[in-house]
């Protein structure tokens, strides 16, 4: 529109479908952070901590590359369904990293009068125990979502394809981070603090020996 030579006294502007799109654009994207926002504050109740739920939010951005790079892949424009389905992944790509960190914290809980277990352990044990159980609802998801993905749902695919294809790309891409580079930044976050109070507790005890003496 900007290179028209429009006559003198005639104007033009968007109107109809493109309006509406960006409109409807606008919107989506002011939920996408609502549901972003909304998912934090829930996991600082549950987890009582600020740092580990940005370390499940994490996972938010690299299930939007995953959704966005297969959408490339099969070239499929990005529009309302697209969007829709990168809303859904907000809540489905926290789901397995949120039962990873909870077992793990559960391992380093004292439990039956036994000590909790250290942070390296505690991942390595949790890590190997919710292994298959994420990998096998990773896949089911993505096998009952393939039927729409390849446009086999008949009228409707021009919706249900979009949505499908973002859903399958960002549940790759946020379960493979969920397994590799969530453990990571929990034992960056984690192990500094178990270093800083060891540290605590055995200047303590030097300082207690001399007394003691």
């Amino acid at each position: 529109m900007d290179g028209l030579q429009l006559p003198a006294g005639v104007d033009a502007t968007l109107g109809g479908a493109a309006s509406q799109q960006a409109e409807s654009f606008e919107q989506l994207g002011l939920a996408l952070l609502a549901a972003v926002a909304i998912v934090y504050v829930i996991m600082v109740a549950a987890f009582k901590s600020l740092l580990q739920p940005l370390i499940l939010l994490v996972s938010v951005p690299f299930a939007a590359t995953g959704a966005i790079g297969l959408l490339v892949a099969t070239q499929i424009p990005l529009g309302l369904p697209s969007l829709i389905g990168m809303l859904m992944l907000v809540g489905i790509v926290v789901t397995n990293a949120i039962v990873l960190i909870d077992l793990i914290n559960q391992y380093r809980r004292p439990h039956d009068g036994r000590a909790g277990l250290p942070v390296a352990e505690a991942i390595e044990n949790g890590a190997r125990q919710r292994l298959r159980p994420i990998l096998m609802t990773a896949l089911a998801t993505v096998f009952a979502l393939t039927p729409m993905a390849l446009g086999l749902t008949g009228e409707g695919g021009f919706i249900a394809q979009p949505l499908a294809v973002v859903v399958i790309g960002g549940l790759v891409s946020s379960t493979a981070l969920t397994l590799i580079l969530v453990p990571v930044l929990y034992r960056l976050v984690e192990g500094r603090r178990e270093r800083r109070a060891l540290a605590q507790e055995q200047a303590v005890e030097h300082v207690r020996e001399p007394a003691g003496v």
